[in-house]
């Protein structure tokens, strides 16, 4: 795995935007697709907002995904198996580039066709512990006709990346302007960040 952690630090770092294939295995990511649709169809994800805890606002004009909250106390196999593979990210970030990062936080992500995510930043005005932002795909078969790409606003181009299965992007919380394009069929991923306390 070290090879593909290098991938995503190292395109980082050229780009300000880590790329990096197969970041989850095939397999992994067939167990989180599964519990993902299960929580949708039992009516477990919950619409997302904007803000954090003490200022959440809900609307659906400017962000129209659904959310479930990831927490190993779910005890869920698979989605610990996801949070063993960030904890060994995170050890090769920490001892790599010396980041600090000592916590994470992530959810599952539902776009169902027709819903986006107008441009923002992720780091919150009055809480800076988001470092890193990291979105990891779910979407098998993606085609560019499915739309629902990543678009990340640089200061001199904007950068589309398609949401395809497997695939990891990686940057800072705090820097980057995105949105999520409209999509045209139902798009999955888990989407998080790192974090300082």
């Amino acid at each position: 795995m070290e090879k593909i952690f290098d991938q995503l630090i190292d395109s980082f770092m050229e780009n300000k935007v880590g790329i990096a294939e197969n970041f989850l295995s095939k397999d992994l990511s067939k167990h989180l697709i599964s519990n993902l649709k299960g929580l949708f169809k039992d009516n477990l994800m919950l619409s997302a907002g904007t803000g954090n805890d003490t200022l959440v606002v809900h609307d659906k004009m400017y962000r129209s995904d659904k959310i479930y909250w990831l927490d190993r106390e779910h005890n869920n196999i698979h989605e610990n198996s996801f949070f063993d593979l960030m904890d060994t990210f995170i050890s090769h970030l920490n001892r790599s580039c010396y980041t600090g990062i000592t916590g994470y936080e992530f959810h599952y992500t539902l776009y169902e066709k027709g819903a986006f995510y107008k441009k923002h930043v992720d780091q919150f005005r009055n809480n800076e512990v988001r470092q890193y932002s990291m979105i990891m795909y779910l979407n098998e078969d993606w085609i560019a006709e499915d739309g629902g790409e990543l678009c990340i606003h640089h200061l001199d181009h904007l950068q589309n990346i398609s949401p395809a299965s497997g695939k990891s992007v990686f940057f800072k919380s705090s820097e980057l302007e995105h949105e999520v394009l409209i999509t045209n069929k139902p798009r999955m991923s888990i989407t998080g960040w790192l974090k300082i306390n």
